[in-house]
């Protein structure tokens, strides 16, 4: 019972962490920083989700599995993210200055 209860509580707190996410990037303007909010959101609300999972599924190769995945996720998702990051900088993209009304 406690089990169903703590990946019922992971999983919720990965889902507003993840609504939080949402509004963020819609609040944030620039390329760079909807990029690094997206990626902190996907990979820790991921890891929460994943984790949730787990405590659910209990001790099981399906345990394993998910947490293969995971694992995977967590290694891929910031270097995909600094990739795009990168491409973007190199290709000239740069953070415009906003004009100022003095």
């Amino acid at each position: 019972m406690i089990r169903l209860y703590l990946s019922g509580f992971l999983i919720l707190a990965a889902l507003i962490f993840m609504g939080f996410g949402v509004v963020g990037i819609f609040r944030f303007k620039g390329f760079y920083a909807r990029i690094l909010i997206t990626a902190k959101v996907e990979t820790v609300g991921f890891l929460t989700m994943m984790a949730g999972v787990m405590v659910y599924g209990g001790f099981s190769w399906f345990t394993l599995k998910v947490l293969l995945v995971t694992l995977l996720v967590a290694f891929t998702n910031p270097l995909s993210t600094h990739a795009i990051a990168r491409s973007a900088y190199l290709s000239g993209y740069h953070i415009r200055k906003e004009k100022s009304n003095d």
